[in-house]
């Protein structure tokens, strides 16, 4: 009788699947950059589009980031480079100073900035601009909160270190203010210091991420683009 129930046990056992736990934890020894600075040009009206030209300063488009941390986060083999956000749909990655953009919708609320080669953004005053292009103008002095990554689909190593990454304008969020409220496979977070975070823990599939800037009382600030959702893929 014991060696059956001993057997029973074991199958349960067995049969139950545990989810690792989902956690976010800063990621630390990426280069500062705080002398970074990006200026965009006159835009200039082409058939194709807009045609956009950066200056860069105090930062190499194209060149490796040397990081200070012994994890893999997804890299590009390209280097570093611009990320261009438009109404804060997800980012086209820009490793020259001037391209041709084409745009969906006749109004365009347009982030750049400044990106290391494994996507974390270079947070100073002078690594971004934010403009808008199109019939429809919105006010520019609101608070924003635009999203960054994760983006996309994942596979082999890169599934185990998830860099969550998000850039913030006109707003500051701290322990006494506004805050950022991170919801990843219904597991909840709240942040409120503005650095890069690794995601750990996370299942294969679909992966699905809200970000929402909050009051200090936990209320969504109704501006622009806020909450920002994303789905991604870990294969």
């Amino acid at each position: 009788m014991k060696k059956y129930i001993t057997l029973i046990f074991f199958v349960l056992i067995s049969s139950c699947k545990i989810d690792p736990e989902i956690t976010i934890t800063k990621v630390k020894g990426s280069p500062e950059f705080p002398n970074a600075k990006i200026k965009l040009n006159t835009p200039i009206q082409v058939d194709n589009g807009y045609q956009f030209s950066f200056d860069v300063n105090q930062y190499e488009l194209g060149m490796q980031t040397l990081k200070d941390f012994d994890y893999q986060l997804a890299n590009s083999a390209k280097g570093q480079h611009i990320h261009f956000i438009v109404n804060n749909g997800p980012y086209s990655a820009h490793y020259e100073d001037t391209f041709t953009k084409q745009f969906e919708d006749s109004s365009n609320v347009i982030l750049a900035f400044l990106s290391r080669s494994y996507h974390e953004s270079v947070k100073n005053s002078n690594a971004y601009i934010l403009t808008q292009l199109g019939e429809d103008e919105i006010d520019l002095n609101k608070e924003f909160l635009f999203y960054s990554r994760p983006k996309g689909t994942y596979s082999g190593i890169d599934t185990e270190n998830l860099l969550l990454d998000f850039y913030l304008v006109n707003t500051e969020i701290s322990n006494t203010g506004n805050k950022v409220r991170a919801t990843i496979n219904n597991t909840q977070f709240i942040i409120d210091e503005w650095v890069p975070y690794n995601i750990k823990g996370l299942p294969k599939g679909e992966i699905k991420i809200k970000l929402e800037l909050i009051d200090t009382f936990g209320n969504l600030i109704e501006t622009p683009f806020n909450p920002s959702e994303r789905t991604v893929i870990l294969e």
